[in-house]
Protein backbone atom coordinates (compact mmCIF):
# COMPACT_ATOMS: atom_id res chain seq x y z
CA UNK A 1 0.00 0.00 0.00
CA UNK A 2 1.29 3.86 -0.96
CA UNK A 3 2.25 6.13 2.35
CA UNK A 4 2.92 8.93 -0.08
CA UNK A 5 2.05 12.31 1.76
CA UNK A 6 0.56 15.18 -0.71
CA UNK A 7 -2.49 17.83 -0.33
CA UNK A 8 -5.09 18.51 -2.70
CA UNK A 9 -6.86 21.72 -3.18
CA UNK A 10 -9.14 23.01 -5.98
CA UNK A 11 -7.39 25.55 -8.90
CA UNK A 12 -10.93 27.23 -10.03
CA UNK A 13 -13.83 25.15 -10.72
CA UNK A 14 -11.87 22.73 -13.04
CA UNK A 15 -8.75 21.87 -11.95
CA UNK A 16 -7.93 19.38 -8.92
CA UNK A 17 -3.71 20.02 -7.95
CA UNK A 18 -2.37 17.41 -5.99
CA UNK A 19 0.86 18.73 -3.98
CA UNK A 20 3.84 16.59 -2.74
CA UNK A 21 5.87 19.42 -1.01
CA UNK A 22 7.27 22.70 -2.10
CA UNK A 23 10.81 22.19 -2.54
CA UNK A 24 12.24 21.03 -5.98
CA UNK A 25 14.11 17.48 -5.71
CA UNK A 26 14.84 14.51 -8.13
CA UNK A 27 12.79 12.50 -5.80
CA UNK A 28 9.85 14.20 -6.25
CA UNK A 29 9.54 15.04 -9.39
CA UNK A 30 9.63 11.95 -9.93
CA UNK A 31 7.36 10.59 -7.30
CA UNK A 32 5.05 13.41 -9.65
CA UNK A 33 5.37 10.99 -12.45
CA UNK A 34 4.85 8.30 -10.55
CA UNK A 35 1.08 9.44 -9.76
CA UNK A 36 0.54 11.24 -12.86
CA UNK A 37 0.94 7.79 -14.26
CA UNK A 38 -1.07 6.26 -11.60
CA UNK A 39 -4.18 8.47 -11.99
CA UNK A 40 -3.67 7.99 -16.07
CA UNK A 41 -4.16 4.49 -15.57
CA UNK A 42 -7.44 5.06 -13.17
CA UNK A 43 -8.91 7.18 -16.00
CA UNK A 44 -11.09 8.82 -13.86
CA UNK A 45 -14.53 10.05 -14.70
CA UNK A 46 -14.42 13.69 -15.89
CA UNK A 47 -10.55 14.19 -16.10
CA UNK A 48 -9.41 15.52 -19.20
CA UNK A 49 -5.67 16.19 -18.84
CA UNK A 50 -3.07 15.18 -16.36
CA UNK A 51 0.14 17.50 -16.06
CA UNK A 52 3.21 16.71 -13.70
CA UNK A 53 5.09 19.58 -12.34
CA UNK A 54 8.31 20.25 -10.15
CA UNK A 55 6.09 19.05 -6.71
CA UNK A 56 2.65 18.46 -8.08
CA UNK A 57 0.19 17.08 -10.50
CA UNK A 58 -2.33 18.68 -11.93
CA UNK A 59 -6.19 17.42 -12.60
CA UNK A 60 -7.99 19.16 -15.15
CA UNK A 61 -11.90 18.10 -15.10
CA UNK A 62 -14.98 18.80 -16.12
CA UNK A 63 -17.81 19.66 -14.03
CA UNK A 64 -21.38 18.59 -13.64
CA UNK A 65 -22.09 15.05 -13.18
CA UNK A 66 -24.31 15.16 -15.57
CA UNK A 67 -22.85 15.93 -18.27
CA UNK A 68 -19.91 13.13 -17.37
CA UNK A 69 -18.38 15.34 -15.36
CA UNK A 70 -17.40 15.82 -11.80
CA UNK A 71 -16.71 17.82 -8.85
CA UNK A 72 -13.81 18.19 -6.36
CA UNK A 73 -15.21 16.37 -3.55
CA UNK A 74 -15.67 12.74 -5.82
CA UNK A 75 -12.88 13.32 -7.65
CA UNK A 76 -10.90 14.08 -4.94
CA UNK A 77 -11.90 11.09 -2.69
CA UNK A 78 -11.12 9.21 -6.19
CA UNK A 79 -7.84 10.44 -6.02
CA UNK A 80 -6.94 9.48 -2.12
CA UNK A 81 -8.84 5.78 -3.00
CA UNK A 82 -6.20 5.47 -6.41
CA UNK A 83 -3.25 6.67 -4.26
CA UNK A 84 -3.75 4.50 -1.58
CA UNK A 85 -2.53 1.54 -3.81
CA UNK A 86 0.67 1.47 -4.81
CA UNK A 87 1.81 3.70 -7.36
CA UNK A 88 3.04 3.22 -11.02
CA UNK A 89 6.63 3.32 -11.19
CA UNK A 90 7.66 5.99 -13.54
CA UNK A 91 9.70 5.22 -16.58
CA UNK A 92 11.70 8.43 -15.77
CA UNK A 93 14.96 7.08 -17.64
CA UNK A 94 13.85 5.28 -20.83
CA UNK A 95 14.91 8.17 -23.11
CA UNK A 96 18.26 10.13 -22.89
CA UNK A 97 18.23 12.76 -25.09
CA UNK A 98 21.44 14.78 -25.98
CA UNK A 99 20.62 18.63 -26.74
CA UNK A 100 23.42 20.12 -28.72
CA UNK A 101 23.76 23.72 -27.48
CA UNK A 102 26.13 26.44 -28.92
CA UNK A 103 27.17 28.61 -25.34
CA UNK A 104 28.07 32.34 -25.30
CA UNK A 105 27.73 34.84 -28.72
CA UNK A 106 25.02 35.73 -29.82
CA UNK A 107 23.18 32.70 -28.75
CA UNK A 108 24.16 33.32 -25.31
CA UNK A 109 23.98 36.56 -24.49
CA UNK A 110 23.90 36.04 -20.68
CA UNK A 111 26.58 33.70 -20.55
CA UNK A 112 29.62 35.91 -19.15
CA UNK A 113 26.77 37.74 -16.18
CA UNK A 114 25.79 34.56 -15.20
CA UNK A 115 29.76 33.49 -14.79
CA UNK A 116 30.52 36.76 -13.11
CA UNK A 117 27.34 36.59 -10.69
CA UNK A 118 28.58 33.04 -9.28
CA UNK A 119 32.52 33.94 -9.35
CA UNK A 120 33.38 30.86 -12.32
CA UNK A 121 34.88 31.18 -15.92
CA UNK A 122 32.34 31.06 -19.02
CA UNK A 123 33.83 27.74 -19.63
CA UNK A 124 33.07 26.18 -16.12
CA UNK A 125 29.38 27.39 -16.32
CA UNK A 126 29.53 24.91 -19.43
CA UNK A 127 30.98 22.06 -18.07
CA UNK A 128 28.28 22.97 -15.06
CA UNK A 129 25.46 22.53 -17.51
CA UNK A 130 26.74 20.10 -19.57
CA UNK A 131 27.14 17.82 -16.67
CA UNK A 132 24.39 15.10 -17.16
CA UNK A 133 21.83 14.29 -15.02
CA UNK A 134 19.27 16.73 -15.04
CA UNK A 135 14.85 15.77 -15.86
CA UNK A 136 12.18 16.78 -17.51
CA UNK A 137 9.96 17.63 -15.02
CA UNK A 138 7.37 18.97 -17.22
CA UNK A 139 6.04 20.91 -19.83
CA UNK A 140 3.91 24.44 -19.33
CA UNK A 141 3.88 27.78 -20.55
CA UNK A 142 3.60 27.41 -23.90
CA UNK A 143 3.58 23.82 -26.50
CA UNK A 144 6.82 21.66 -26.14
CA UNK A 145 8.07 24.35 -23.33
CA UNK A 146 10.19 21.97 -20.90
CA UNK A 147 11.49 22.49 -17.12
CA UNK A 148 14.52 20.96 -16.71
CA UNK A 149 16.48 19.90 -13.59
CA UNK A 150 18.04 20.31 -11.12
CA UNK A 151 21.06 21.67 -11.68
CA UNK A 152 23.88 22.29 -9.21
CA UNK A 153 23.97 25.02 -6.46
CA UNK A 154 25.93 27.53 -7.95
CA UNK A 155 23.08 27.61 -10.96
CA UNK A 156 20.08 28.89 -8.04
CA UNK A 157 20.25 32.71 -9.97
CA UNK A 158 16.75 34.48 -9.73
CA UNK A 159 15.52 35.31 -13.13
CA UNK A 160 16.46 38.66 -14.17
CA UNK A 161 15.16 41.66 -12.79
CA UNK A 162 13.75 42.59 -16.47
CA UNK A 163 12.60 40.09 -18.66
CA UNK A 164 13.10 39.72 -22.30
CA UNK A 165 9.39 40.80 -24.46
CA UNK A 166 11.10 38.42 -27.15
CA UNK A 167 13.26 35.37 -26.88
CA UNK A 168 14.53 33.32 -29.70
CA UNK A 169 13.06 29.76 -30.22
CA UNK A 170 16.12 27.15 -29.38
CA UNK A 171 17.15 29.61 -26.79
CA UNK A 172 18.78 27.75 -23.71
CA UNK A 173 18.08 28.87 -20.74
CA UNK A 174 18.92 28.77 -16.48
CA UNK A 175 17.29 30.25 -13.37
CA UNK A 176 16.54 28.69 -10.23
CA UNK A 177 18.86 25.29 -10.80
CA UNK A 178 17.07 24.73 -13.88
CA UNK A 179 16.82 25.02 -17.22
CA UNK A 180 14.27 25.51 -20.30
CA UNK A 181 14.12 25.75 -23.66
CA UNK A 182 12.36 28.04 -25.90
CA UNK A 183 10.39 26.43 -28.43
CA UNK A 184 9.14 29.45 -30.34
CA UNK A 185 9.46 33.34 -30.14
CA UNK A 186 8.62 33.75 -26.39
CA UNK A 187 8.80 36.22 -23.48
CA UNK A 188 10.95 35.40 -20.50
CA UNK A 189 12.90 36.22 -17.77
CA UNK A 190 15.21 33.22 -17.64
CA UNK A 191 19.11 33.87 -18.16
CA UNK A 192 20.04 33.35 -21.66
CA UNK A 193 23.58 30.47 -21.67
CA UNK A 194 23.13 29.38 -25.90
CA UNK A 195 21.20 27.77 -28.26
CA UNK A 196 20.14 25.01 -29.64
CA UNK A 197 19.12 24.75 -33.13
CA UNK A 198 16.61 21.56 -32.93
CA UNK A 199 12.91 22.46 -33.29
CA UNK A 200 11.08 21.27 -29.77
CA UNK A 201 7.78 21.61 -31.03
CA UNK A 202 6.63 20.25 -34.19
CA UNK A 203 3.20 19.45 -35.14
CA UNK A 204 4.53 17.33 -38.30
CA UNK A 205 5.59 14.94 -36.11
CA UNK A 206 3.97 11.80 -34.69
CA UNK A 207 4.97 13.45 -30.92
CA UNK A 208 5.35 16.88 -31.48
CA UNK A 209 7.10 17.40 -28.49
CA UNK A 210 10.89 16.47 -28.55
CA UNK A 211 11.12 16.14 -24.59
CA UNK A 212 8.43 14.73 -22.33
CA UNK A 213 8.28 14.40 -18.75
CA UNK A 214 10.85 11.68 -17.76
CA UNK A 215 13.13 12.09 -19.80
CA UNK A 216 16.93 12.64 -18.99
CA UNK A 217 18.85 15.82 -20.63
CA UNK A 218 22.49 15.66 -22.09
CA UNK A 219 23.67 19.45 -22.56
CA UNK A 220 26.09 19.11 -25.52
CA UNK A 221 28.20 22.10 -26.46
CA UNK A 222 28.97 22.56 -30.24
CA UNK A 223 30.78 25.53 -32.08
CA UNK A 224 29.18 28.28 -34.09
CA UNK A 225 29.96 26.16 -37.23
CA UNK A 226 28.74 23.45 -35.98
CA UNK A 227 25.30 24.78 -34.59
CA UNK A 228 24.99 26.61 -38.37
CA UNK A 229 25.24 23.17 -40.28
CA UNK A 230 23.61 21.18 -38.14
CA UNK A 231 20.40 24.04 -38.28
CA UNK A 232 21.10 24.13 -42.43
CA UNK A 233 20.62 20.48 -41.97
CA UNK A 234 17.10 20.42 -40.09
CA UNK A 235 15.92 23.51 -42.03
CA UNK A 236 16.30 20.90 -45.53
CA UNK A 237 14.74 18.19 -43.92
CA UNK A 238 11.94 19.67 -42.17
CA UNK A 239 11.66 22.00 -46.26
Amino acid sequence: MSSITYTLRPQGDRCLSIDFGDAISLETGELCLSAAATLERARLQGVTDIVPSYTAVALFYQPGVDFGGTDFGTLSQQVRDTLSADLVQATTSARQIKIPVCYGGKHGPDLSEVARKIGISEQEVIRIHTSPGCMVFGLGFSPGHPYIGVHDPLFALPRRDVPRTAVPAGSVAIANRQSTIYPTLLPGGWHILGATPLKLFDLKRSQPSLLLPGDQVHFVSISEPEYDKLAAELAKEGA
